[in-house]
């Protein structure tokens, strides 16, 4: 996993997590990176200072992480488990069952599931109110 801090036409910056850089210049050049304020498609990297390690970091498995990424990545995992247990799973029907819940053709209640990045960019358009929460890496990576 990599990290990239970024920043769109707007300039509005923030930061992204790749599989690798590969990954990121397939994503960009797809316009598949929104940015999380304006939705905007158009993104960049910025520069980005070195990660130096520090005396509280952790190593686990082989991989450096300091405390603040750990914290982060337990949150992560903490609202995931949250939405779980109070939510109703739908799918990759996520994006029909929003629109119909948002419309009233379907019992308001809280779902998850799955959406491509045009279909939460849809939901939103049409006023949808949806949030994403990333995935948190594994204790492997």
């Amino acid at each position: 996993m990599i990290r990239y801090d970024l920043i769109c036409s707007n300039n509005h910056k923030f930061e992204s997590w790749f599989k690798d850089s590969k990954s990121f210049k397939e994503q960009a050049s797809s316009n598949d990176i929104l940015c999380p304020t304006c939705n905007d498609t158009h993104i960049n990297k910025t520069l980005m200072s070195p990660s130096i390690p520090k005396k509280g970091n952790i190593k686990k498995d082989g991989v450096l992480l300091n405390n603040k990424t750990q914290s982060i990545n337990d949150e992560i995992k903490s609202i995931r488990s949250k939405i779980k247990e109070n939510s109703e799973y739908v799918g990759k029907e996520f994006p029909d069952v929003a629109r119909k819940i948002h419309y009233d053709e379907e019992k308001s209640r809280s779902i998850y599931g799955e959406a491509s990045l045009e279909d939460v960019k849809d939901l939103r358009d049409e006023g949808i109110d949806i949030i994403q929460i990333p995935d948190a890496p594994d204790e492997k990576n």
